[in-house]
């Protein structure tokens, strides 16, 4: 008869069986041996685990690999750590690169951030870019790049950086963070974006010049059924710190998606902020309610900007439907209402927390995004009175320069921020264990963020990416960051294929989408304008129904 061990005893349960012999075993010696209580509380432990894993009905894995099992889980939580520390190249983005992080730490700590012997970069490859250089270089006075942003309607315009802190609200960063981005933000004469969380004391206390944004949840400006206020609105926006107003309709990272912030991480400070009640879950629609078509958008727009006596109010966007986007300047058509800004973000944009699906899937990003909203308003006319800027994966002065190429008046970086505060892309911002304390409310893990070493850190990485987006604008042989256009910048389609930015993605002629029968004859500019222009309605987000 051919008896098999594995009938009794399954391989897989040695381990466990190892723990209770060693707990007999070192019972057994303790009479012999004064240490032996030291083995038999840690076999004795283990033993007691995997008599948890053999009963419990959770976990599979468990049952099956007592006490072994948790090696896996263990594993698995760490991995994130092993594959950026042993694995991960320098150039494997996931979000971001070793390269691109090292980049932000090195400018950050004003160190050279010089690399040695040549790219790492794979220049045959297709969606490699370049800048063309010129045998006339320039020589700029300062890197102090400046773009005044307000419109005709507009007595406050804002002297604004085209590099700036992007939306990050107090609650998903740290106290810390808020603080040292701020104080870092007032000491480089730039802006931070308060994120919809709207304004808390820690954004007060240096007096950092603030870019308000206002969502669908009103924090800051609301009534206690979540409507708008205009009193508590104007209270806030006509503080001098305030120097623009940004309607959030969308995010990149979470575009058409509401939020909600449970009612245990509605602290003290948050609910003042916000303008909610303390430990109560703080709802973010998935739309607004101050407004429902394009037309009452645009009166909310002039409303803000009337209350804040006259400073720049504008809107954000993760393009969607593109009727919708060309609903809303059809609007500003038949009102002449303007907004003095748009900032398009991009779906490649980051979040604390968001479903997979609408990271991965939903919106379009920042590169389409970007030049269907500078090309539809020359389209129209009205791109010398609105100014556009950009958010979504923006690091490097060449991201910053691509940007402009694609229609960009200035730029927003989140993550690139974050890392100068010290943030490692452990990846766990919606856990509130953040390591290195950026994105955490726990007092005590956020004290590892020394507020005036990671603001000098946010200040020079700051002035460090705009003195080399200097140098790469003198290589052009331009004057300003605003002259990088389309033509300068080359990308590669294949081995043997190159192209300009501007025959790839061209630029609409100027007045086309107000003639009648406008027909889109430039290769490679989008049908999109065919297809959905004439389909777009100034006082409905719908689009009208084609005959059949």
């Amino acid at each position: 008869m051919n008896i098999k061990l594995s009938n009794f005893f399954h391989i897989r349960y040695i381990p466990f069986a190892i723990c209770i012999l060693g707990a007999i075993a070192s019972g057994i010696a303790i009479e012999m041996h004064e240490r032996a209580w030291q083995l038999l509380i840690l076999f004795g432990l283990l033993s007691a685990i995997g008599l948890y894993d053999i009963f419990q009905t959770k976990m599979s894995i468990l049952r099956n690999y007592p006490v072994i099992g948790h090696i896996r889980f263990l594993l698995e939580y760490i991995r994130p750590e092993i594959r950026q520390y042993f694995i991960e190249g320098d150039n494997d983005q996931t979000p971001f690169s070793r390269e691109q992080r090292t980049l932000v730490y090195s400018r950050s700590k004003a160190v050279p951030d010089s690399i040695p012997f040549g790219t790492t970069l794979d220049v045959m490859a297709p969606g490699y870019q370049w800048i063309n250089q010129s045998l006339a270089p320039t020589k700029l006075p300062t890197h102090d790049f400046r773009v005044k942003i307000g419109g005709k309607d507009c007595k406050l315009p804002y002297n604004a950086s085209i590099f700036n802190i992007s939306a990050m609200s107090f609650g998903s960063l740290s106290a810390n963070a808020i603080l040292a981005m701020n104080l870092g933000a007032k000491k480089g004469g730039f802006a931070h974006d308060t994120g919809e969380g709207s304004i808390s004391e820690y954004h007060r206390i240096h007096g950092g010049d603030l870019i308000w944004e206002i969502g669908s949840g009103y924090f800051g400006c609301r009534n206690s059924d979540g409507s708008f206020n205009g009193e508590k609105y104007q209270a806030n926006a006509l503080d001098p710190q305030v120097k623009m107003v940004e309607i959030k309709l969308s995010q990149g990272a979470k575009p058409g998606h509401g939020g909600i912030l449970p009612g245990a991480k509605v602290t003290t400070e948050i609910a003042a902020a916000r303008g909610v009640p303390e430990g109560v879950a703080c709802i973010s629609p998935a739309s607004h309610s101050a407004f429902s078509n394009p037309i009452e958008l645009l009166h909310f727009v002039k409303r803000l900007r009337d209350l804040s006596g006259g400073k720049p109010v504008g809107f954000k966007l993760c393009i969607g439907h593109p009727w919708e986007w060309f609903a809303i300047v059809k609007a500003m058509l038949e009102t002449n209402i303007h907004p003095d800004f748009i900032v398009v973000d991009g779906s490649e944009g980051g979040t604390g927390a968001s479903p997979v699906e609408f990271t991965n899937h939903v919106g379009t990003p920042l590169q389409e995004g970007l030049r269907l909203v500078h090309n539809t308003l020359v389209g129209v006319n009205l791109r010398e009175h609105i100014k556009i800027g950009c958010s979504g994966k923006i690091i490097s002065s060449f991201d910053m320069a691509v940007a402009f190429a694609l229609g960009a008046d200035w730029c927003n970086s989140a993550r690139g921020f974050m890392f100068a505060v010290g943030c490692i892309q452990a990846q766990v911002c919606n856990t509130g264990f953040c390591p290195t304390g950026v994105t955490t409310q726990d007092p005590q893990r956020q004290k590892a963020l020394v507020v005036p070493n990671k603001a000098e850190r946010v200040f020079n990485f700051h002035n460090e990416s705009l003195r080399a987006l200097r140098e790469l604008v003198e290589a052009a042989g331009l004057h300003h960051p605003g002259e990088i256009d389309a033509p300068h910048i080359v990308r590669r389609i294949s081995k043997n294929e190159v192209s300009l930015l501007s025959i790839l993605m061209p630029e609409m002629p100027a007045g086309l989408l107000l003639q009648d029968n406008f027909v889109i004859n430039i290769p490679n500019l989008s049908r999109v304008y065919e297809l959905y222009w004439h389909r777009a309605q100034a006082d409905s987000f719908s689009a009208l129904k084609t005959s059949i």
